[in-house]
């Protein structure tokens, strides 16, 4: 299971890739919460497409095997970033739950 603490590094690593719009609250005019998680998962699916293609590229001999380790690398922090995100929002939402009413 991620800890909060990774969960935080994998969000800051990928974070330095990703535009950060949302900061702002949606009223004045910023990016809202689905938006962000909607343009997060679409840069983990190009991501990983890039490293599939780089592997497809590189059993053809036609690319550096590094460029193979390095997109696959870039996907792997999309994925692991994405699920840190997913299991922060089910903690929150069961946390959330248990409180009384």
């Amino acid at each position: 299971m991620m800890t909060a603490m990774a969960a935080a590094k994998a969000y800051a690593a990928a974070g330095s890739g990703m535009s950060l719009g949302a900061a702002a609250p949606a009223a004045s005019g910023g990016q809202d919460f689905g938006d962000l998680l909607k343009s997060v998962m679409g840069d983990a699916m190009k991501a990983s497409k890039n490293a599939e293609t780089q592997m497809a590229a590189q059993v053809a001999g036609k690319a550096e095997l590094i460029d193979v380790v390095t997109a696959i690398s870039s996907a792997e922090a999309s994925l692991e970033t994405v699920m840190a995100v997913r299991d922060q929002v089910i903690s929150a939402y069961q946390e959330i739950m248990r409180m009384p009413i």
